[in-house]
């Protein structure tokens, strides 16, 4: 099983070379008359509905996530035309894909819900009180005038 050249932190995001697609195509943007002639940008093509290199649980969080580059069918498309060499471009490709994986990885902690201590509510009301008692004040002394 080939590997693919980027892993995530921790070696946590492995990708078989079989789920990921790569077409080189024309770049758009600055290289003057290489751009023209020379197919430096990447379209990669990771088949996230299919992929047997990832988890049914990372598969539904990434699906779920909601990606523009996600189509219907499932296939997270990445169009990487950054830099003027295939070589840079197919390297930012599968970082960004890597990128995104990590996100859809990533759960957060579940909020446990705390009360206020007695102190601090106590702490609250006083300071409710204060502030009430001095617009009282400010409201008799507009009054006598």
């Amino acid at each position: 099983m080939a590997v693919a050249g980027i892993n995530a932190r921790a070696g946590q995001i492995h990708l078989d070379e079989r789920d990921i697609q790569e077409t080189f195509v024309r770049a758009s943007g600055p290289g003057g008359q290489n751009v023209n002639k020379v197919s430096t940008a990447v379209q990669l093509r990771f088949d996230l509905a299919n992929a047997v290199s990832i988890s049914d649980a990372l598969r539904a969080r990434a699906l779920a996530m909601g990606d523009a580059r996600l189509t219907k069918d499932g296939i997270f498309v990445i169009l990487a035309q950054r830099f003027r060499t295939q070589e840079r471009n197919r390297a930012d490709a599968r970082a960004r894909l890597i990128e995104f994986l990590e996100r859809a990885a990533h759960v957060d902690k579940p909020r446990r819900a705390t009360k206020p201590t007695r102190s601090s509510q106590t702490r609250r009301l006083d300071a409710k009180t204060r502030r009430g008692s001095i617009k009282n004040l400010r409201q008799n002394s507009a009054r006598e005038d």
